[in-house]
């Protein structure tokens, strides 16, 4: 698998970033390895003026791969789950904070308490704003596989002839209803080392009926896409409140583990609630 991604160039906002290069992992804690990103400049293609976004919404992350030493010098070992605010300046690279986690490995730590209060602090420091950290334990029933809300789409009989998205495909007729779609062939892919990012969408939304069959192609044209997944929940999201125009909405997609590390953006209409915290079976 190629470094870079497909173009050949590293984006400009990643240029020191350390994904897509040999690292060292770290032993002792260090927060100055977190690498924030600003958000602005993926948005701008997208009509999005930070200070006054079109939408409400989080990131949420799961992190399966998190030790840290009690006062004694005995591994603990929880699951992160993580809540960056879509309003945050910046978001994380994904290997940073990967790196920064495997920091904590041979830190000592009072208690559970001490290691939420220190990720925090560093986390909401990169990007910007206030983050929400839960530790849970590693068989917590709040980590068993649910299923998506919602109706399916992925049965439908379509032909597919382009992976990239277009806005063509999202098409309306006058009847205005609520309902809620699911897809598990949401892929796009790392836009700096190129490698798949595999998910699955949901779209909950009021308003003119949208054509299943344009939706799915609509969904599938981000096969060959390249954007982190926050980026393509906010494209989504753009995309159906410009073209197919819904009173309310709420695009949420559950990407697949990857590193550890797991990544669920939403993004939604002022009043959108997402679903209770849930985990699909292959994430």
């Amino acid at each position: 698998m190629s470094e870079l991604s497909t173009s050949g160039q590293r984006p400009e906002t990643l240029k020191h970033a350390p994904l897509g290069r040999e690292s060292d992992y770290p032993e002792h804690y260090d927060p100055g390895l977190l690498f924030p990103i600003p958000r602005a400049a993926n948005r701008a293609p997208l009509g999005i003026e930070e200070g006054n976004l079109p939408f409400i919404g989080e990131d949420e992350w799961h992190a399966f791969e998190l030790s840290w030493l009690n006062r004694k010098g005995k591994p603990i070992v929880a699951v992160a789950r993580f809540r960056l605010p879509a309003e945050s300046p910046n978001l994380i690279e994904s290997k940073s904070w990967k790196l920064y986690l495997n920091s904590f490995n041979q830190t000592r730590f009072d208690d559970h308490a001490a290691v939420i209060e220190t990720l925090t602090r560093d986390l909401s420091q990169a990007a910007g704003a206030e983050l929400r950290v839960d530790l849970l334990a590693v068989d917590d029933a709040e980590l068993a596989p649910r299923v998506l809300p919602g109706e399916c789409i992925d049965d439908l009989d379509i032909e597919v002839e382009s992976y990239t998205p277009s806005v063509a495909h999202l098409k309306v007729d006058e009847e205005i209803v609520e309902e809620t779609l699911t897809s598990h062939l949401l892929k796009s892919n790392c836009p700096v080392t190129g490698q798949p990012d595999w998910g699955s969408v949901m779209i909950r939304y009021r308003g003119p009926r949208l054509d299943r069959h344009g939706l799915l192609r609509y969904i599938i044209g981000y096969r060959q896409h390249q954007d982190f997944h926050e980026h393509c929940v906010e494209h989504i999201f753009t995309d159906l409140m410009h073209h197919a125009r819904p009173e309310r909405l709420l695009v949420m997609a559950r990407y697949v583990r990857r590193g550890g590390l797991d990544i669920s953006p939403w993004r939604g209409t002022p009043g959108e609630v997402p679903p209770l915290p849930l985990r699909l079976a292959r994430q």
